[in-house]
């Protein structure tokens, strides 16, 4: 396993992290700005800050700073109630392909979508498997598309709490069997994003990670799970702060060959969003060399 120790060279902030600072937004240029200023060489952004900053400026500023991207959040919810919601989805992900490849991407990161409707609320049916059918379909569709401009889409399970509303892909196990059945021959346009927030605790983990090997792990990303946890979506810990065993698990990734970048990605709507920016950077950097 890479000694991290010594430096952060394979430290990745997804931007979410410094999306806020003492509970104000921090625009998408500030944070490339904090982040190439401490030696950070690799983000992933979420496509609404970019679009706040304009896609053109954005991609300026990335390879101004001599920045990579482990990843593009995001694209994905494909289920819809009718056709006209099926359609709206495809154009949307065709576009966040697009934005992912000007960007020069590692990746485009998939969160699948649940039931129509849930996450506003009001779930359209109650059908999952009708969901998942579409998620399937939709994937397939979008891959014909992504390999003609050779973007990888990485499926990232979530945890099953989020079965409902944001992805009914709640395994490793079922991200890779939507693998072997779209892109049997591995051919790396297609793989999985594994996020240790939502997979630590399936006890198929380290049996799933060797499954997909080297050429389906496109993208790694580390916080904390808290106990208690405060808040189901935005109260992520930093790494070193809650239950899960960090190296263990990037020991099994880095085992299949991984060699990629640790991606922070927490969200912390009562704590780290509340601090100071460069705290929770110079945090990242310190906990990615002792814990990760």
């Amino acid at each position: 396993m890479r000694d991290f120790s010594q430096d952060h060279r394979w430290l990745s902030i997804n931007t979410a992290t410094l999306r806020k600072s003492r509970g104000a937004d921090v625009p998408l240029p500030q944070i490339l700005d904090l982040c190439a200023a401490r030696g950070v060489r690799a983000i992933s952004p979420w496509r609404d800050q970019v679009q706040a900053a304009g896609l053109s400026t954005v991609s300026k500023l990335v390879r101004s700073h001599g920045l990579e991207l482990s990843g593009y959040c995001r694209g994905g919810m494909f289920p819809a109630a009718d056709a006209a919601g099926l359609k709206a989805a495809h154009d949307d992900n065709r576009r966040a392909v697009d934005e992912a490849r000007e960007l020069d991407a590692a990746c485009l990161v998939l969160v699948v979508g649940g039931l129509p409707g849930a996450l506003a609320g009001k779930a359209a049916h109650k059908d999952i498997a009708l969901a998942r059918s579409q998620v399937q379909d939709g994937i397939a569709r979008l891959l014909d598309y992504a390999r003609t401009v050779k973007m990888p889409l990485a499926i990232e399970p979530l945890h099953p709490m989020y079965a409902a509303d944001r992805a009914c892909v709640n395994t490793m196990e079922q991200a890779l069997d939507l693998c072997d059945a779209l892109d049997p021959q591995r051919t790396g346009a297609l793989g999985v994003a594994v996020d240790i927030y939502h997979v630590w605790w399936d006890p198929k983990l380290q049996q799933q990670i060797a499954r997909a090997g080297r050429d389906r792990l496109l993208a790694f990303h580390v916080c904390d799970w808290l106990t208690p946890t405060r808040d189901l979506l935005n109260d992520r810990g930093m790494m070193g702060d809650g239950v899960i065993d960090i190296p263990r698990i990037r020991g099994w990734v880095e085992a299949q060959g991984f060699a990629g970048y640790s991606e922070v990605e927490i969200f912390s709507t009562q704590d780290w969003w509340q601090r100071e920016a460069t705290e929770t950077l110079d945090t990242c950097i310190q906990r990615h060399k002792t814990v990760v």
